[in-house]
C-alpha cells in the first residue's frame, strides 16, 4: 500500500513532513498514514505536469496515447482484487459492490476513452473568401481533478480517462478519507509506461490543498465532484484565474411512483435508489414520490424491505449493506433523522445506529419515512446516507412540481407502464438523468451531470470531451 505523494513518476514524502491518517470506517482502526501535501509539493506536482505536456506527453501520437489508456483500464482489472479491498476498507462499502461494480466499472472507462483518443479532429470550414479554414482541436492543459470519498476509483476514473485521451496531463486530489485507491491507479501509472508528470497525486484535506488547487496559476482546469456548498467556493476562486470548471454536485432525486406501474418492481426500485451504496450517492433517490391512492401499501412494501436489509462487514462477499463512510458522515445522517422527527414526519423503518455485533463501526439502518412534506428539512437538503423520504402526489402534474420543487436537479426515475406518460413525464422533470422503470443505472457511453444546483458539464460519453479540449481556428491565405 503506497502512503506517499506521487509526483513526476516518483514517490516522496510531503516537503513538511506532515500526514493524515486513514480509518476503517467498519472498524474505526487507523489503517495507513498518507502524506499531507501543502503548496511546495502541489507547486511540483503542477510544474511536473506541465513539462509533460510540454515535452514527451504531447509529442506523443493520438494512438500511441490512447493505447497507454487501454492499458491503465486492463492493469486494474489485473489489479482488481487489490483494489477492491482497498476500496472497501477506506470507504466501507460492500466489497461486492468494490469487486464487481467500481472495479470494472472505472476499467471500462479508461477503456472506453482510449478508443476515443484517436477520432479527436477539428473540421474544415467553408468560408467566404479564398481562405483554406479549418479547426484543431487541443488539449486545456493541466487538469486538476478533485474526486469524492464515495466513489473514489470511479469518479476519479471519470476524470483523468478523458483527460488524458485527449492529450491532457492531470494532478490527481482524492478525498482525504479515502486516497488509497488513488494512489494504487498511480502506482498502475508506471506499470503501464506513463511518462512522468502525466499523473501526479497529492493527497490532503480539501480545507487547505484544495483551495491551493483551486487559486493555482498553472492549473487550466478543475474537474470536481461534490457537494454544492464546496461547488459555489471553486466558481468563486477559480474566478480569479479564469479557470475552466465542470462541477457535479448534490442531488435530491426524485423516484416517482405511479399507480399503473409494476409495483413490485417499483419497490425493489425504491430501495435499489437510496440503499445502494449505503445512499452516498449523488444520484441517490432520496424523495419517494407515491400516487395518493396506493400511498399505504406501497410505502409498507418499501419499509418491509428496508427491515430486512441489515448492514454487516463490509469485507464479507454477502454483505450488501456497508458502513458509513465517517464518523463526521453518520452524525449529520442521524441529525437529519432526529431533525425529521421534530418535523412531524413519521419513522416507518430503521433510524436508529446499527451494531453487526463487533461494537465498532458506523452503521446506520436502513431508514424510511412517511408523511414527509415538501418543506420538511428532509425533503430539501441533500443527506447523503441511507434515508428516505416519502410524499404523496394527486396526479400527474402534481408528481411534476413536486420532482422539480428543488434547487437540485441531477436525477429522477418515474415508474410507469403507460409509455406516453413515462415520457411526457421525462421531458418535464428538471433532471440530467431520467431513469423509466429502473433505478441507478450507468454506462461510459451515457453523459451524466446536473441541472440547477446540481452543477454543469458532463461526465462520461462523447459530451465530456468537450471540457477536456479547446478549438483552435486557423485561417491560410490562398490569394494569389
Amino acid at each position: 500500500m503506497r502512503n506517499q505523494l506521487f509526483i513526476n513518476n516518483e514517490w516522496r514524502d510531503a516537503d513538511s513532513g506532515a500526514t493524515l491518517d486513514v480509518v476503517n470506517p467498519a472498524t474505526e482502526e487507523v489503517i495507513a498514514t498518507v502524506a499531507s501535501a501543502g503548496q511546495s509539493d502541489l507547486d511540483r506536482a503542477v510544474h511536473a505536469a506541465r513539462a509533460a505536456l510540454d515535452g514527451p506527453w504531447g509529442s506523443l501520437s493520438a494512438r500511441e496515447r490512447g493505447r497507454l489508456v487501454w492499458n491503465l483500464g486492463e492493469k486494474l482489472m489485473e489489479r482488481a482484487d487489490e483494489i477492491a479491498r482497498l476500496e472497501t476498507l477506506h470507504n466501507g462499502k460492500p466489497i461486492f459492490e468494490s469487486r464487481q461494480i467500481n472495479v470494472p466499472a472505472a476499467a471500462e472507462c479508461f477503456q472506453y476513452y482510449a478508443g476515443w483518443a484517436d477520432k479527436i479532429h477539428g473540421e474544415t470550414i467553408p468560408v467566404k473568401g479564398n481562405y483554406l479554414t479549418y479547426t484543431l482541436r487541443e488539449p486545456v492543459g493541466v487538469v486538476a481533478a478533485i474526486v469524492p470519498w464515495n466513489f473514489p476509483l470511479l469518479l476519479a476514473a471519470w476524470k483523468v480517462a478523458p483527460a488524458l485521451a485527449c492529450g491532457n496531463t492531470v494532478v490527481i486530489k482524492p478525498a482525504s478519507q479515502t486516497p488509497l485507491t488513488a494512489l494504487a491507479l498511480a502506482d498502475i501509472a508506471t506499470d503501464v509506461g506513463l511518462p512522468p508528470g502525466v499523473l501526479n497525486v497529492v493527497t490532503g484535506p480539501g480545507s487547505t490543498l484544495g483551495r491551493m488547487i483551486v487559486a493555482h496559476p498553472g492549473i487550466d482546469k478543475i474537474a470536481f465532484t461534490g457537494d454544492t456548498s464546496t461547488g459555489r467556493e471553486i466558481m468563486r476562486g477559480a474566478a480569479d484565474t479564469l479557470k475552466r470548471i465542470t462541477l457535479e454536485l448534490g442531488g435530491k432525486s426524485p423516484n416517482i411512483v405511479f399507480p399503473d406501474a409494476d409495483l413490485d418492481a417499483a419497490v425493489r426500485g425504491a430501495t435499489t435508489g437510496i440503499f445502494y451504496g449505503k445512499g452516498e450517492v449523488c444520484a441517490a433517490g432520496s424523495r419517494l414520490l407515491v400516487d395518493r391512492s396506493i400511498r399505504d401499501a406501497f410505502i409498507d412494501k418499501v419499509a418491509a424491505r428496508a427491515k430486512k436489509m441489515v448492514p454487516g462487514d463490509p469485507m464479507d462477499p454477502k454483505t450488501r449493506l456497508g458502513a458509513i463512510a465517517s464518523k463526521a458522515q453518520l452524525d449529520n445522517d442521524l441529525r437529519y433523522i432526529e431533525t425529521a422527527k421534530a418535523e412531524g414526519a413519521t419513522l416507518v423503518a430503521g433510524g436508529m445506529r446499527a451494531d453487526i455485533g463487533t461494537g465498532k463501526g458506523y452503521f446506520l439502518q436502513p431508514t424510511v419515512f412517511a408523511g414527509v412534506t415538501p418543506g420538511m428539512t428532509i425533503a430539501r437538503e441533500e443527506i447523503f446516507g441511507p434515508v428516505l423520504a416519502a410524499i404523496e402526489f394527486g396526479d400527474v402534474d402534481e408528481a411534476i412540481e413536486r420532482a422539480n420543487d428543488s434547487s437540485y436537479g441531477l436525477a429522477a426515475a418515474v415508474w410507469t407502464k403507460d409509455i406516453k406518460k413515462a415520457h411526457y413525464v421525462a421531458r418535464k422533470l428538471q433532471a440530467g438523468t431520467v431513469w423509466i422503470n429502473t433505478y441507478n443505472i450507468y454506462d461510459t457511453a451515457a453523459p451524466f451531470g446536473g441541472y440547477k444546483q446540481s452543477g454543469f458539464g458532463r461526465e462520461m460519453s462523447v459530451h465530456a470531451l468537450e471540457h477536456y479540449t479547446q478549438v483552435k481556428s486557423v485561417w491560410v491565405d490562398l490569394n494569389q
